[in-house]
């Protein structure tokens, strides 16, 4: 049972930064992947970043990748998504998500996931 919370969204201009955070709870948690998924108007819902306890394995869409970082602290039961450079595509609900027993961080997909945050709105005006 795991249970995420995200928080920091909001309006930004283009070329802002924006950091958000998804403190999480639950049953071993710290030792599953975390991934952030976001779902823009009219479209599906997109991988954006994961990240592996177990070594601090990362990876990233070639949408965001130089310009998102995604981290955690298990000391705080918290994930992070640090975002720099924002687009007008950028924008989007964003959610954190996660699997019981799931380690991996290559070929995400939302179908993977049955642990979800409710999300947090992320705009970010041209």
């Amino acid at each position: 049972q795991v249970q995420l919370v995200e928080s920091g969204g909001g309006l930004v201009q283009a070329g802002g930064s924006l950091r958000l955070s998804c403190a999480a709870s639950g049953r071993t948690f710290s030792s599953y992947t975390m991934a952030w998924f976001r779902q823009a108007p009219g479209k599906g819902r997109e991988f954006v970043a994961a990240i592996r306890w177990s070594g601090g394995i990362t990876n990233y869409a070639d949408s965001v990748k130089g310009r998102f970082t995604v981290s955690r602290d298990n000391a705080k039961n918290t994930v992070y998504l640090q975002m720099n450079s924002l687009k007008p595509e950028d924008t989007a609900v964003y959610y954190c998500a996660t699997r019981s027993y799931y380690y991996s961080v290559y070929n995400l997909s939302s179908s993977d996931m049955n642990y979800w945050g409710k999300g947090t709105l992320v705009t970010v005006s041209s």
